[in-house]
């Protein structure tokens, strides 16, 4: 007995059907629109003889601009925040926003262990211009969940600015659940998270619970194009500092479905990615700057100088991509 196909012939159809989703879900190549997406870079803060050098600084932004990067990171952990006076925690980011002067969208680093400092900081970067704040886990307390809630509910009742929340567990001890962040993400303010868990079914289930609108930029840059796969929007990248074409390229090819170009780019990328965590960041991916004549190396204790074994490491990555002669 012959079987009936949709198009009435005894075989298979001879255009391939469109694949709608199933029970009105779309497919996962059908990105959703998010606050934030792409490539953002992490900046480095560098330093000339103790100090902030803000032409170097100013420079770095105007070169990140110039390459097609989507988004910027001022005072975020690579960029040392943890050591800048809130002086110059505000200088930094005021000085990446007269630079960028609208271009770009900004997320500036507000975050702390103290929740009214948090709040000081989230109020400046809104005054100031910036577009979001990305406000870290707090370390060294060890919060419960119901702190962390409190702690972001706070921020977010007292300062009308986004908030993308950082969880970067390896660093600040505390990993927020998706529960906890779903709990969150009902606040008007809170809008996003910065995953650095390097857990990769986590944005999955972040989208799940949070909503596919609930914006996910992966902190690892080995993982983006995975966690992109799962559901994330855009990666704050450490190597996008040396690499920021690049880093762009590949966001732009996974949003025009180029899988070819992604892998392609993303082999390329792949030692950069290993060389810039071969020791505590932002320490390699400084002296990949100073190699390639963008800002001298230098950095704040307790961060030293790397080793000559990961300087190697580093020089022989930078010229692997082509950006060392």
């Amino acid at each position: 007995m012959m079987r009936h196909f949709p198009d009435g012939l005894g075989g298979w159809p001879q255009e391939p059907m469109e694949f709608k989703g199933f029970h009105g879900y779309k497919p996962w190549i059908m990105k959703e629109k998010a606050m934030f997406s792409g490539s953002f870079t992490a900046l480095i803060t560098p330093f000339k003889n103790g100090a902030v050098d803000e032409q170097s600084y100013q420079d770095l932004v105007q070169a990140q601009i110039d390459a097609g990067t989507h988004g910027l990171v001022p005072c975020g952990t690579t960029g040392e925040s943890p050591t800048l006076s809130h002086e110059e925690h505000m200088r930094v980011t005021e000085l990446c926003l007269e630079v960028n002067a609208g271009k770009l969208k900004i997320i500036a680093g507000t975050g702390s262990n103290a929740t009214e400092e948090a709040i000081m900081l989230q109020r400046h970067v809104r005054d100031a211009g910036a577009d979001a704040g990305l406000v870290v886990t707090p370390y060294y307390n060890k919060p419960t969940q119901a702190g962390l809630i409190a702690h972001y509910r706070a921020i977010a009742d007292s300062v009308d600015l986004p908030i993308i929340i950082y969880n970067i567990p390896a660093r600040s001890v505390v990993d927020m659940t998706v529960e906890t962040m779903a709990t969150l993400a009902k606040h008007s303010n809170v809008v996003g998270v910065k995953d650095a868990t390097a857990d990769l079914v986590r944005p999955l289930a972040t989208r799940l619970a949070c909503g596919p609108d609930f914006c996910q930029l992966s902190g690892e840059d080995a993982t983006a194009v995975p966690f992109l796969s799962q559901g994330g929007h855009g990666c704050i990248s450490v190597t996008s500092n040396i690499a920021p074409k690049l880093c762009a390229d590949l966001h732009n090819a996974w949003n025009e479905g180029d899988r070819v170009k992604v892998q392609e780019i993303n082999d390329l990328l792949l030692p950069l990615h290993d060389a810039m965590f071969c020791e505590s960041s932002p320490g390699p991916v400084k002296y990949a700057a100073q190699l390639m004549g963008m800002a001298s190396a230098e950095l704040r204790l307790p961060l030293v100088e790397i080793s000559d074994a990961s300087k190697k490491k580093v020089e022989a990555a930078l010229k692997g991509a082509g950006l060392l002669g």
